[in-house]
């Protein structure tokens, strides 16, 4: 096992040790759960996007959007490269 300083905000910190000590756990404890619980929430989710993203359609979608008439761009982001909108 490996050991990390870390850093926490002081309010922080008196928070997390008032969940830990409720949950009758020590602070150690509680970071390391913690931070499992988030990882297991993040690797989830991204494997949930991954599999909706193998769902898509693209052609279904630009075909879609094909019918929304061109509007002023507000961020260079929102929009389909030209060689896309065309074919």
């Amino acid at each position: 096992m490996s050991q990390y300083a870390l850093r926490v905000p002081d309010s922080l910190l008196v928070r997390a040790r008032k969940v830990a000590e409720q949950d009758h756990t020590s602070i150690n404890q509680f970071f390391v759960v913690a931070i499992a619980e988030k990882l297991a929430s993040m690797e989830s989710e991204q494997i949930r996007i991954t599999k909706r993203a193998q769902k898509a359609n693209p052609s279904a979608v630009l075909k879609i959007l094909r019918r929304v008439k061109d509007r002023e761009i507000v961020d260079e982001g929102d929009c389909i490269p030209t060689q896309s909108r065309r074919k």
